[in-house]
């Protein structure tokens, strides 16, 4: 299993103890690009309406783990909706 699958299936079971390098590695690994800031701001190039703002701590807030879950989820499910619409268009 990656390393990001582990982060996410542990932040589907407890919120707390992440840091910004746990969300760099989950992010990227599902496809986001981020742009650096004073927080640093994840976007999915194909989903743009799927984003993330990302404090620069080494501990996080619960809310950032509960976002990522949802937006992860989210990024599934349009990634099933676009499959299903490619093969009834074969």
């Amino acid at each position: 299993m990656e390393e990001a699958e582990k982060i996410l299936a542990r932040m589907r079971v407890t919120k707390s103890g992440f840091g910004q390098k746990d969300f760099q590695t989950l992010y990227l690994y599902f496809g986001f690009h981020y742009r650096e800031g004073r927080d640093r701001l994840y976007f999915h190039p194909r989903y743009r309406e799927l984003v993330a703002q990302v404090g620069r701590h080494n501990k996080l807030a619960k809310g950032y783990a509960a976002h990522a879950v949802k937006l992860i989820d989210r990024l599934k499910e349009l990634e099933a909706e676009d499959e299903r619409k490619s093969k009834g268009a074969k």
